[in-house]
């Protein structure tokens, strides 16, 4: 059985994730309570013809006890090989706030005595123990509907065996770090082919680009330390039960350095792992 728990902060988007994977065949349930998890995976598991694909939302709406008690239900599935992927969507404070404030929906926390931001803060309490046990989060403040959909289906549909999904994410400094991001490189210090004027208006995809990188022999350097590193830690990632792994590269404007490191990362690593991804955050 394929099992999916989705969880994450009020307004994040776990309705609309749970409509995605509704749509694409999955058996959805709606604020499951935690402590009901073993009982509905041997319900289903025992139908005939038995259910293979299942995903449920968990969230603050649960009772509290349940909650803490999470990691001890996983541990028990886990115990009965079945194995559980856990998703954990969030959002900036300003951006839950705007959409409460589109949409006019009701905080499940708030209430006379508590206010909207205040619920929001109990609720990151609330969802602490399980968005430690997430193998991939998703920030959704900058994220379009057809955004989330598109990484939902890539990296959770089209990736229902047990091997680790890898995604090497460029991104730009001058628009933020990724929340989401598992590990980041800074690769700023890199000669930039922005002060070229020939390769400026190019990207890191440009072959006249990957040819003036291929000849920095510090590019090089920080390209085969980052091999290195990924090529000894991957293995204890996936021994870890991490179900995901991002790896962020960064350089200033996300268009030269850190695109031209996440291809060639990605092609060095696809042979070894069999769903390798590639994300340029800041290219259209």
């Amino acid at each position: 059985m394929d099992l999916v728990i989705i969880s994450g902060r009020s307004g994040s988007g776990k309705s609309t994730v749970l409509h995605i994977l509704e749509d694409r065949g999955y058996y959805c349930i709606d604020n499951l309570p935690a402590s009901l998890l073993l009982a509905l995976v041997d319900r289903l598991s025992s139908k005939s013809p038995a259910i293979s694909r299942v995903a449920v939302s968990i969230d603050a709406r649960n009772i509290s006890s349940d909650l803490l008690r999470l990691p001890q239900f996983i541990e028990q599935m886990n115990a009965k090989n079945l194995p559980v992927r856990i998703m954990f969507l969030d959002a900036n404070i300003q951006t839950l706030l705007k959409r409460y404030s589109e949409s006019r929906r009701k905080h499940p926390l708030s209430s006379t005595e508590v206010g909207l931001k205040e619920a929001i803060g109990r609720e990151s309490e609330l969802l602490e123990p399980i968005s430690l046990l997430a193998g991939l989060t998703i920030d959704t403040s900058k994220m379009s509907l057809q955004g989330l959909t598109d990484l939902i289906i890539r990296q959770v549909i089209e990736n229902e065996d047990t091997n680790m999904a890898l995604l090497f994410q460029s991104f730009g400094f001058k628009n933020g770090v990724p929340v989401d991001a598992d590990i980041v490189y800074d690769v700023r210090c890199l000669p930039n082919p922005y002060w070229e004027s020939n390769l400026r208006t190019l990207t890191g995809r440009a072959a006249e680009v990957a040819e003036y990188l291929d000849a920095q022999s510090e590019v090089q350097e920080m390209l085969n330390d980052i091999r290195h590193y990924l090529r000894t830690w991957l293995p204890k990632y996936e021994e870890n039960n991490r179900s995901y792994l991002t790896v962020a590269i960064g350089c200033t404007g996300g268009q030269h350095r850190s695109v031209y490191l996440c291809e060639k990362l990605a092609s060095d690593f696809s042979p070894f792992i069999s769903n390798v991804q590639v994300q340029h955050r800041e290219l259209p």
